[in-house]
C-alpha cells in the first residue's frame, strides 16, 4: 500500500439515518477468508447494512457506483456472504456471462478460505450463466447466479436481489426482476455499476440515482465517487478524490496507462462522471444513424481534405474534424480529436501535414492567430481560413440542411454521434443565426462545431473527377 490514499468518503450520497448495522458481521466472515475489507468497503457495508428496531433494513434499495477497477464487486459478496449464512435466499444477476461466472467462483473461494467446507456445509452447482450455492444447514440459504433477460427471474422468490453491471439495467429486465422479492419479510435490492457510457443499454440506473438523491425513492439510499462536471481526467488530484482503492489495489502507473484522448469516456470511467442525455437534441441519434457507413468509404480523386477546428467556450478544449468528397455527390466527415487546449496545437499541426489537406477553418477568438502562426513557422501548406460570425453561420445551417438532404455520411463514430445527438441550438450574430451548444451535463459542442467548419469548406469547394482510397 502508498502512503497516500484515495478518499475513503463519497462525494455524493443519501444515507437514511440509523443506529444499528450487521455490517460487521459481514466483514468478519469476509475477513475470515484471508482478504481484508477496505476502509470504504467497511463503511459502505454498514450503510447498506443498516436496520430499524424491528431487524428491518433500513435501505430497502441501495445503488452505489465506483470507478472501475476499485473492488466494488467486493462489497456485494461481503453482503452475500452474510445473507447465505443467515437463511436468506440470493439472486445475483449481471449483464454479461463472464461476470456472473466470476461472482460465482469468487463466492465459492471466499467461503473455502472463510473455513467453511464444500460438501459439508455447502454445495455448488455449474450451469454456464446459471450457477447455483446452496448452504446445507437447516434453514439455509441459496443464492443463484444468473444472466440477466427480460424473462429471467418470473415466478421465483428471493429476499436478496443484486443488479451488477447496473449501467446496462434495462426496463424490461427491471419489469422481469422487481416482483422477486415482493413475498419476502425484509426484502433488499442492491444495484451497482459505473455511469454509463455512450454504449450502455440501460437506463434504470440513472433514474434510480436521480429518484433517491431528490428524495423521490423511499426507504433507498445511494453513494458515488464521482466528478460532478467534464474535467482534466490525467489530473492525478481527481484520481485520489473519485477512486477509493488508489493506493491500496489501483496505482497511479495503473490509471495513467489506461488514460486514451477520449476525455468524456475517461471521465465516465475513471472520474465517475454522470452524463445526463438531453431529448432535445437538435439532430436526434437516430436521425444521424440513418446516415451512417459500414465501413470507411472510399474518397474522391485526387483527394483534397478540408479540416475544421474549433476552440471550446464552454471548456478549455479544442476540437479536429475533416470533410472529403467520396462518390454519390456527397461529403463524408469525421471527428478526429477533442484534446484540451494546454496540450498545445503540434497535434493538430501533425494532421495539417498531410498532403492532401487543403484548408482548415479555424474558430476560437485569441487561439486561432496563434495556430495560423505556428502554421507559418512549420510551414503548413494546408490553408488556414479564419471565419466571420456570418461563415459559421452558414456552416451550421448548411450542415443541417444538407444532411436531411442525405448529402452527408459518417462511420458511426461514439464521440460523434453522442456530441451530435445531445446539442442544442443557440443563438449568434443578429439575423437569426445558431451555433451549438451541449446538453451534456459538462461537456460542449466543440466537436460538432469542428465537423461543420470542416463541411462548409468542403461543400464550398470544387468538385474534381476520380476515386481512390486513402487513410488519414
Amino acid at each position: 500500500m502508498s502512503e497516500r490514499t484515495g478518499r475513503q468518503t463519497p462525494t455524493v450520497s443519501r444515507v437514511l439515518p440509523y443506529t444499528n448495522s450487521l455490517g460487521a458481521e459481514a466483514v468478519e466472515i469476509y475477513n475470515r477468508s484471508g482478504r481484508e475489507a477496505l476502509e470504504w468497503q467497511e463503511r459502505l457495508i454498514e450503510d447498506i447494512m443498516a436496520v430499524n428496531d424491528d431487524g428491518q433494513w433500513v435501505h430497502m434499495k441501495f445503488g452505489y457506483a465506483v470507478p472501475r477497477r476499485n473492488g466494488k464487486s467486493e462489497l456485494v459478496i461481503m453482503r452475500a456472504l452474510w445473507g447465505i449464512t443467515h437463511s436468506e435466499r440470493i439472486l445475483y444477476t449481471a449483464h454479461r456471462t463472464n461476470t456472473s461466472r466470476s461472482i460465482w467462483e469468487k463466492m465459492v473461494d471466499r467461503l473455502a478460505k472463510a473455513g467453511y467446507v464444500e460438501s459439508v456445509d455447502f454445495k455448488t452447482y455449474k450451469r454456464n450463466g446459471d450457477e447455483c450455492i446452496i448452504w446445507l444447514t437447516e434453514n439455509g440459504g441459496v443464492m443463484n447466479f444468473r444472466t440477466r433477460s427480460t424473462k429471467g427471474g418470473l415466478g421465483e422468490g428471493y429476499d436478496l436481489l443484486i443488479i451488477d453491471e447496473a449501467q446496462e439495467y434495462t426496463a424490461d429486465q427491471q419489469s422481469a426482476l422487481k416482483y422477486i422479492v415482493t413475498d419476502s419479510p425484509n426484502p433488499q435490492t442492491i444495484l451497482l455499476g459505473t455511469p454509463p457510457t455512450v454504449v450502455s443499454s440501460g437506463d434504470v440506473f440513472l433514474k434510480y440515482r436521480k429518484r433517491t438523491l431528490s428524495g423521490e425513492e423511499k426507504d433507498a439510499g445511494w453513494a458515488e465517487w464521482s466528478v460532478p462536471e467534464l474535467t482534466d481526467a490525467h489530473d492525478p488530484e481527481l484520481w485520489y478524490e473519485t477512486n477509493p482503492s488508489l493506493g491500496y489495489i489501483l496505482t497511479e502507473r495503473t490509471i495513467r496507462s489506461e488514460l486514451g484522448d477520449d476525455q468524456i469516456d475517461d471521465n465516465i470511467q475513471r472520474l465517475g462522471l454522470w452524463i445526463t442525455y438531453s431529448q432535445k437534441s437538435a439532430i436526434s441519434r437516430k436521425e444521424w444513424e440513418e446516415f451512417g457507413l459500414s465501413e470507411s468509404p472510399t474518397l474522391k480523386e485526387p483527394v483534397r481534405l478540408f479540416f475544421g477546428i474549433k476552440y471550446s467556450q464552454q471548456a478549455p478544449n479544442v476540437s479536429l474534424a475533416v470533410a472529403a468528397r467520396i462518390s454519390g455527390d456527397r461529403i463524408f466527415v469525421e471527428a478526429i480529436d477533442c484534446r484540451p487546449v494546454r496540450d498545445g496545437n503540434s497535434w493538430m499541426i501533425a494532421y495539417l501535414q498531410n498532403p492532401h489537406a487543403v484548408s482548415v477553418a479555424i474558430d476560437g477568438a485569441g487561439n486561432q492567430h496563434i495556430l495560423e502562426q505556428e502554421m507559418k513557422d512549420a510551414e503548413v501548406e494546408c490553408r488556414a481560413v479564419l471565419p466571420k460570425v456570418s461563415d459559421i453561420i452558414e456552416a451550421n445551417a448548411l450542415f443541417e440542411k444538407d444532411l436531411f438532404a442525405d448529402k452527408i455520411r459518417h462511420c458511426g463514430q461514439p464521440s460523434l454521434a453522442q456530441a451530435i445527438s445531445n446539442c442544442e441550438h443557440r443563438a449568434i450574430g443578429t439575423s437569426g443565426g445558431f451555433g451549438y451548444s451541449s446538453a451534456l451535463e459538462g461537456a460542449d459542442a466543440s466537436l460538432v462545431e469542428a465537423v461543420t467548419l470542416a463541411y462548409r469548406l468542403c461543400a464550398k469547394s470544387k468538385e474534381e473527377a476520380g476515386i481512390q482510397t486513402v487513410t488519414y
